[in-house]
């Protein structure tokens, strides 16, 4: 398994992806929390499909990381890795 400092900046596939530093909107720093939340996401995803209750919701998780405004929430929650797509040469 992939060591934490290893993942810094890759997807769950060890791509690199580019997350946003600052909320479009407001200029929060948001970059930090990406990770955090598509981890703590992945085991609320893991347990509804497993048919059990989650620990957290997606609320509850955004609320946690410190974004209460709707413009960094939907920085956070809408951000498609596309790097990918975009630059598939390296």
């Amino acid at each position: 398994m992939v060591g934490a400092q290893e993942r810094k900046g890759r997807n769950h596939i060890g791509d690199i992806v580019i997350i946003p530093v600052r909320c479009f909107t407001c200029g929060k720093v948001i970059g930090d929390v990406y990770e955090a939340y598509k981890k703590r996401y992945d085991e609320y995803k893991k347990a509804v499909d497993a048919g059990e209750k989650p620990k957290e919701t997606p609320k509850k998780i955004l609320d946690d990381l410190g974004l209460d405004r709707y413009c960094c929430r939907r920085m956070v929650l809408t951000h498609v890795d596309l790097l990918g797509d975009a630059a598939p040469y390296e």
